[in-house]
């Protein structure tokens, strides 16, 4: 037998065991239970339409204030990496490396408890705001290696460019490297903000109440009262009409994006 039939051979023994399995546990199961265990029509009408306009809600809104405040930091974090000037390397360095090192609960649970306990004050806009600014400030520290990539990527010769007709090396900056990057890196950004959505469901540990909740613990604490896990199976069918669109438009970026990379390299080698 050749090294190909073997393979092929292998190849059709997984697609058996494949077949065996789903046979199995569509004749084994307990179809019934499941469907009262997690998929509870009752229920779920019950969880409607607060599911969608206090969970998604709160969700889609924690998501958007991290979002936006990592998006400016992480811009600021960026051109620090890449400045001439060395404190600014570090510090920008120190930042990036601390914030991707540590896991997100526990900058949550600084900002939401730490801060509070030692300074005395509490980030403004209440749970809300604590909540964005803790996934805010992790989500920085990967924005910015993203950025500053992006920014990288950009070939030398358009700065040059830009200041051989009188511009400054900030206005190059501004105006040349960072819409050529911004248009680079527009697909890990975007799933950057599909991983945000999902970390939202961390901010249980800082206390929502109940117009603060976001999609998770709005299910658990649903699931929590029915004795049911249908409301885990609500929160998902709704993660996944959230998430599914974006990460489609995140391949729609990528296509988009490598073909017009493909299209300069043709223009510049031909």
């Amino acid at each position: 037998m050749t090294k190909r039939q073997k393979s092929h051979l292998i190849r059709m023994g997984q697609y058996l065991l494949i077949v065996v399995a789903a046979v199995s546990a569509v004749l084994f199961a307990d179809w019934d239970r499941i469907a009262r265990i997690f998929f509870n029509v009752e229920i779920m009408r019950d969880m409607l339409p607060e599911a969608i306009t206090v969970g998604v809600w709160n969700t889609v809104i924690y998501t958007l204030g991290a979002f936006t405040l990592g998006f400016v930091a992480a811009l600021f974090l960026a051109l620090m990496r890449l400045s001439p000037v060395a404190p600014y390397r570090w510090l920008a360095t120190v930042y990036i490396e601390f914030f991707r090192s540590i896991p997100a609960l526990i900058t949550i649970l600084v900002v939401a408890f730490g801060i509070p306990i030692a300074f005395g004050a509490r980030v403004p806009g209440g749970i809300l705001g604590t909540g964005s600014v803790g996934l805010g400030i992790v989500a920085a520290a990967y924005m910015a290696e993203t950025m500053r990539a992006g920014i990288e990527a950009v070939p030398l010769g358009q700065a040059e460019a830009a200041r051989s007709v009188g511009m400054t090396s900030g206005q190059a900056m501004a105006f040349i490297i960072l819409p050529q990057a911004f248009r680079i890196i527009i697909p890990p950004l975007t799933n950057e903000l599909v991983l945000l959505l999902k970390d939202t469901s961390l901010l249980f540990v800082i206390g929502t109440t109940p117009l603060t909740k976001e999609l998770t613990k709005f299910a658990r604490d649903f699931m929590a009262l029915t004795a049911n896990a249908t409301p885990l199976t609500v929160a998902a069918i709704l993660y996944l009409l959230i998430t599914l669109p974006l990460t489609f438009l995140v391949r729609r970026l990528e296509k988009t994006a490598g073909k017009g990379r493909r299209s300069v390299t043709d223009r510049a080698t031909a």
